[in-house]
């Protein structure tokens, strides 16, 4: 029994990676050292990983057998890797069959997530976590139109649709997208370079392999595309292994922009760096290949499968045969099912621990990430600039996210950036294409009138036309504020003696023909123009102005806002205000429920019907037609706008107004009048007869309608017969009465 207990159950893993590739090498050796290190520290644990390597020959089919010789022959509890995204995509439907645990350190594709299998587990960030570091980057300085450059491939392919949709949100559009072939040669790298070199957007973001980004890179600096007004941004897959690439390929990156995953700088990651070093880089095992951050993900996914297999623990571990295969079955159906892969594939999805790439814990089988580092290439190596965290957006240092308050995308938070050229200014990312056009500005011709908004003069001598204003300007002053250049020029709308060529409307037609790019001058933003083209914000207001004296001690009277109306007026309108109500009430309260009450419920129903109607408060025909007349101005109103809009107004001003004159001294000038009751008797006596009119005929419906008890009873008991008839109507409607 003592000796059954001291033993080790062994468990057999496999690791599928590409032997011969630097991530590769980097990856099979971290894990070595993991467990060496784990169960040095852990020897009283009872369980064994014993590793059992494949190469994967750089292919989806290698990994693919590699894997099935793992499952058939060896029966491996779990498989570490493989390198890439394709590869991992079979793999995972490998590990579906015999519930084997597929754990990658490296595959960051998004389109594996999609496939929402529980044997996968992703010990590397998803590629869709960095996109909201670089969107932040690109909204920071202003950029409105970015082309992404990837590669052919389903790595390249999974981060672009969430790429684009962030890009969206912010505003910037992708004009085009930039794919180069895995195994493209130079000339064809270097005919999709030029390609992008006649289009107008300088802002690339490049996701591929880092083999691959090395000779874009190399060929860009060739044509003049790593020069002043570029600006390239490259993602974590690249960022991440800077440190291997060579001296010449890191000269050719000068002023990229990279972002990587943060790690803290930990000591017990400076020692294993120190002891990686001593180890291989004296053995010439791995010459000039500095440690990166798969190869930390490698080493805490081996500890992270060892934590998980303790936990599982069992006698054996061993595969079930299946039974129930086909007669003819394929090489697929060849291997069993593992006992206890959902059980370990569980116990991985729950393990959370610090490790040598920080906070080390999963989210449905994702790999967590806090804070990106935005770097910056310059010299021989790369230099931070900022960070960026899900909480605080860009900051300078992360010291400061306790500090934080809101997101931020400012430029200002980052550090000084050396951009591609050596220049320190921020690029513009826009500039006209070596195959492009300038723009077009039309420009109206005045031959008479104000011509302070648009002036085009044209020098008779030299034959050269200038053209200035107001509105010009504002124009050119615009132009400079936009965060990428536009070259233009202005285009005289005008015949070739120099007149107009005609009217505002002919001019702005011209746009939709595509005869001017845009209009720049003191066009007014009328409701048949904007069917033609798209105008820009006002900067100045039009419409009809009076300018009149005025006398400023009246202005800190308490009373001034009774001046616009005489007290006749002011009275007239509270004597009708009052009429009206009460013949509202009058026409309403015997057969309207919202007109029953206190008396005071009356009153405030009556008055408030004048003031916000709507048509539902009234039942009355009566009323409503009373109603219905003071809504009609007690609709002019609007036609009025109509008309002051209209192209007719210009007519009546010339007609009526003329030509503008000088105001009289202010000194001997009276404030304006105020109006009268005399201004409006009419409208007076419009809404009184049609209110008098009302009433008589309510009078006349209620005598006619109650004659019989008119002739038998006194008044007063007629008015009680009367309101408890009209009462009980109310109550029972289905009583006639």
């Amino acid at each position: 029994m003592g000796t059954a207990h001291s033993m080790k159950v062994p468990v057999n893993v496999g690791v599928v990676l590409d032997k011969d590739a630097k991530i590769g090498k980097m990856g099979l050796r971290c894990i070595s050292m993991a467990l060496s290190d784990f169960y040095a520290s852990h020897h009283h644990y009872k369980t064994r990983i014993v590793l059992n390597d494949r190469d994967s020959k750089r292919s989806v089919v290698g990994a693919a057998v590699a894997a099935m010789d793992l499952l058939k022959k060896v029966e491996v509890q779990a498989i570490i890797g493989p390198v890439t995204s394709m590869q991992a995509n079979f793999l995972i439907s490998l590990g579906n069959e015999a519930h084997v645990p597929i754990i990658s350190f490296s595959a960051t594709s998004p389109f594996l997530s999609s496939l929402r299998s529980e044997f996968f587990i992703r010990a590397s960030l998803n590629d869709s976590a960095q996109v909201k570091v670089i969107t932040s980057i690109i909204q920071a300085f202003g950029w409105r139109e970015v082309t992404p450059v990837y590669i052919d491939n389903e790595y390249g392919e999974g981060l672009i649709p969430y790429l684009t949709d962030a890009l969206q949100q912010i505003d910037t559009s992708v004009p085009y997208r930039s794919i180069i072939h895995p195994s493209a040669s130079d000339e064809e790298v270097v005919a999709e370079l030029c390609k992008l070199m006649t289009m107008q957007t300088r802002v690339f973001v490049v996701h591929m392999f880092p083999s691959l980004s090395s000779r874009l890179f190399t060929k860009a600096k060739e044509l003049g595309m790593m020069s002043e007004g570029y600006v390239w941004i490259i993602t974590d897959g690249i960022t991440n292994m800077l440190n291997t690439m060579g001296h010449l390929v890191i000269d050719s990156m000068q002023g990229v922009i990279g972002i990587k995953p943060y790690v803290p700088r930990t000591k017990r990651l400076k020692d294993f760096t120190l002891r990686w070093e001593n180890k291989y880089q004296q053995e010439k095992v791995l010459a000039n290949y500095d440690l990166t951050v798969f190869g930390l993900w490698a080493y805490d996914a081996a500890i992270a499968l060892a934590m998980a297999v303790e936990r599982v623990w069992a006698p054996s571990f061993s595969f079930q045969s299946i039974t129930n295969r086909s007669r003819n079955p394929s090489e697929f159906e060849t291997f069993g099912v593992s006992q206890f892969g959902k059980d370990l594939s569980r116990a991985l999805s729950s393990t959370a621990f610090r490790g040598l790439s920080g906070s080390f814990n999963f989210v449905n089988g994702q790999l967590q990430s806090s804070a990106f580092q935005i770097v910056n290439v310059l010299g021989n190596e790369e230099r931070s600039i900022g960070f960026w965290t899900p909480k605080c957006g860009l900051v300078r240092e992360l010291k400061s996210m306790n500090t934080c308050y809101r997101y931020s995308a400012s430029k200002d938070i980052l550090k000084s950036i050396i951009w591609p050229g050596d220049i320190t200014h921020a690029p513009k990312g826009w500039v006209v294409p070596t195959s492009g056009r300038v723009l077009r500005i039309g420009v109206p011709v005045k031959d008479t009138g104000f011509s302070e908004f648009v002036r085009v003069t044209r020098d008779a001598s030299t034959n050269i036309t200038s053209v200035t204003g107001y509105c010009i300007d504002i124009f050119e002053a615009t132009m400079k504020a936009l965060p990428y250049h536009v070259p233009y020029e202005y285009i005289p709308f005008a015949k070739p003696d120099g007149k107009s060529a005609g009217s505002y409307d002919e001019m702005l037609r011209q746009v939709l023909l595509g005869n001017f790019d845009a209009v720049a001058g003191d066009v007014t933003i009328l409701a048949n123009r904007s069917l033609l083209v798209d105008f820009t914000l006002p900067y100045t207001e039009s419409g009809v102005t009076m300018v009149v004296p005025y006398k400023s001690k009246e202005d800190k009277n308490a009373w001034v806002f009774l001046k616009p109306l005489t007290w006749d007026l002011w009275v007239a309108s509270a004597c009708f205000f009052v009429f009206m109500g009460f013949v509202i009430w009058i026409l309403e309260h015997q057969t309207n429920e919202d007109f029953s009450g206190s008396h005071l419920h009356q009153v405030g129903t009556s008055l408030l019907v004048l003031l916000i109607y709507h048509g539902e408060k009234v039942v009355s025909n009566l009323a409503r037609y009373l109603l219905k007349a003071r809504l009609w101005y007690p609709d002019v109103s609007r036609a009025i706008l109509n008309v002051t809009g209209g192209e007719n107004m210009a007519q009546i001003e010339n007609t009526w107004i003329g030509k503008p004159t000088i105001c009289q001294d202010l000194s001997s000038t009276r404030s304006s009048s105020s109006l009268s009751f005399s201004s409006f008797w009419g409208l007076f006596l419009i809404v009184g007869v049609a209110a008098s009119f009302a009433l008589i005929i309510f009078t006349a419906m209620l005598v006619y309608e109650h004659r019989v008890f008119l002739m038998h009873l006194d008044l007063k008991a007629w008015w009680r017969k009367k309101k408890s008839t009209d009462m009980e109507a109310i109550n029972s409607p289905n009583i006639a009465t």
